[in-house]
C-alpha cells in the first residue's frame, strides 16, 4: 500500500491529499474506521515512538501489537485491512533521549525494524532531538546521518518481506501533542531551510548506500505556521508559507506533510492541501472531541439518573489525573484552579493519557450502561450535544458509545472533504 500511497500524494498534488489519525485511542480508530469505510477511502493510521516500541511505550504495546490491534477494530468497524495504511510517527531515539547516542540510536534502529517487520509502511524518521551526551543543539547534518542509519535498518527488515516503505524526513518537527508553553507566534520554515535539509539527507542517505530508499522519501515535514498551545490556536496564513511553494514546482517528487493541524477552521484544510501540504496529521483533536462528548454525556446523565446511580466520570478523571500526576503536572502551569481547567479542557488534551485507567474505564462503562439503560430525550440531546441533533434529526435514537463516535467523526469530516475534493490550482 505504501507505493499506492506515494502515487496518489504525488498525483494529487496541490489539489487532494490524505489525512493522517495519530491515536491510540480505540473508539478514535473505529470512528476513522467507520468514516474511512462509508467514504470509500483508505485510512492512515499512525502510532508515535512514545506510544508504540519494543518496550511498550505508554500503550503498552509493541508494534506488531499495535498492528493486530489496529486492524482486529478496523475490520470489525466495516474497513477492509488492504485500505489500512499503518503509519510510524516522530520514530527516533526521542523515547530514550536520556541515554547516550549511541544506545538510543541502537534501541530506534530495533524500533524502527520492528515498525517495518510489523507491516508498517510509512515511517517518518525523527532524529532531531538531543540525546544525553549531545550538545544542546544538533546541527543538521547528525540529523540526517542518524535518519540514514534508521532508513537501513528499516530496508534491511523490509527487503526479505518484499515491502517498499516510504519515507517522510524533517528537521523542523513541532513536538508531538501540542506545544507546551504559551504561543504567540510561529515561524513558517524558509525555502532554503527546506532544501538544506533535502540536500544533507539526500547526501547522507548516498553516503550509506539507501539510493533506492531514497527514491521512496515522499514527504518532507515542515511548518506551515500552524499550531496549538493549551488554550489557543494558530491560524493558518496561506501568505506566511507562500514561499514554500517554489520549493514544490522545483521538486515535483515529494510534498509536505504538516504536523499539529488540529483545531484549524475547515477552510484552513483545503488552504493547506491546496498549498502541497498533502498529508495533514490530526490526533489531539480527536480524543477532544470523544471528552467534549463524554461530559456532554455525563450531564445528561445528571438529568435522567440518581446521585446514587451516576458513573461520576468527571470525579474519576480527576481522581486519577491527581494520583498519577506525570502525563500533565509539568506541562500545566498556574493556580490550581487553572490547572484543573487545563487538565479537563486543554487543546492539548493531555486527559487522554487517562482514558485506558482501570477505574476510568469502569466509570466510562457506567455511563454508558446507564444511558443505555433509557431513552435520551431529543431535548437533551439538543441541549448538550446540538451538533448531534442538528445531524441526526428528529426521531433517529443513537446508542451512547455511537454519540461519542459521531462526534469524534465531526472532525474528520472537516479533513477529509478537504482532501478529497479537488482544488484548483
Amino acid at each position: 500500500m505504501s507505493i499506492a500511497l506515494r502515487k496518489r500524494l504525488l498525483s494529487g498534488r496541490g489539489k487532494t491529499g490524505v489525512y493522517s489519525v495519530c491515536s491510540a485511542h480505540p473508539w478514535v480508530i473505529e470512528a476513522a474506521a467507520r468514516h474511512a469505510s462509508e467514504e470509500g477511502q483508505p485510512l492512515l493510521l499512525e502510532a508515535t515512538s512514545n506510544q508504540v516500541n519494543q518496550d511498550g511505550g505508554y500503550t503498552g504495546m509493541a508494534p506488531e501489537d499495535f498492528s493486530r490491534f489496529a486492524v482486529k477494530i478496523a475490520t470489525s468497524a466495516g474497513l477492509p485491512a488492504d485500505r489500512l495504511i499503518l503509519g510510524g510517527d516522530h520514530l527516533g531515539p526521542h523515547p530514550w533521549s536520556s541515554l547516550p547516542a549511541v544506545e538510543a540510536m541502537a534501541k530506534a534502529e530495533e524500533m524502527v525494524s520492528r515498525y517495518v517487520a510489523s507491516g508498517f509502511t510509512k515511517i517518518h524518521l525523527d532524529t532531531s532531538m538531543r540525546c544525553a551526551d549531545d550538545p544542546d543543539r544538533l546541527d543538521d547534518a547528525t540529523i540526517a546521518k542518524r535518519a540514514a542509519l534508521l532508513c537501513k535498518a528499516a530496508e534491511r527488515t523490509a527487503q526479505p518481506l518484499n515491502a517498499e516503505p516510504v519515507y517522510v524526513i524533517g528537521t523542523e518537527v513541532p513536538p508531538p501533542g501540542g506545544a507546551s508553553h504559551q504561543l504567540q507566534r510561529i515561524d513558517v520554515t524558509t525555502d532554503a531551510a527546506v532544501e538544506q535539509t533535502l540536500k544533507v539527507h539526500r547526501d547522507a542517505f548516498n553516503d550509506h548506500l539507501l539510493q533506492d530508499a531514497w527514491h521512496r522519501v515522499t514527504a518532507i515535514v515542515v511548518q506551515p505556521g500552524v499550531e496549538f498551545d493549551h488554550d489557543s490556536v494558530i491560524d493558518y496564513v496561506p501568505e506566511a508559507a507562500s514561499r514554500l511553494k517554489s520549493f514544490l514546482v522545483r521538486h515535483p517528487e515529494l510534498v509536505f506533510e504538516a504536523h499539529s493541524t488540529d483545531y484549524q477552521l475547515p477552510e484552513a484544510y483545503k488552504d493547506l492541501i491546496r498549498d502541497g501540504f498533502s498529508i495533514l496529521k490530526v490526533g489531539p483533536a480527536l480524543t477532544f472531541a470523544m471528552r467534549e462528548a463524554l461530559f456532554a454525556l455525563a450531564r445528561i446523565e445528571e438529568e435522567l439518573c440518581t446521585f446514587v446511580e451516576r458513573s461520576n466520570l468527571r470525579d474519576t478523571l480527576e481522581r486519577a489525573m491527581l494520583a498519577r500526576p506525570g502525563y500533565w503536572q509539568r506541562y500545566y502551569q498556574g493556580t490550581p484552579e487553572q490547572q484543573r481547567l487545563l487538565r479537563f479542557f486543554s487543546y492539548s488534551d493531555r486527559i487522554r493519557y487517562y482514558w485506558p485507567a482501570h477505574e476510568v474505564e469502569r466509570s466510562v462503562s457506567k455511563l454508558l450502561c446507564n444511558l443505555d439503560s433509557v431513552a435520551i430525550p431529543e431535548t437533551l440531546l439538543s441541549q448538550y450535544l446540538p451538533a448531534t441533533y442538528s445531524s441526526t434529526g428528529r426521531g433517529v435514537r443513537l446508542k451512547p458509545k455511537n454519540i461519542v463516535i459521531e462526534h469524534i467523526r465531526s472532525v474528520l469530516r472537516a479533513y477529509s472533504s478537504a482532501c478529497q475534493q479537488s482544488i484548483p490550482a
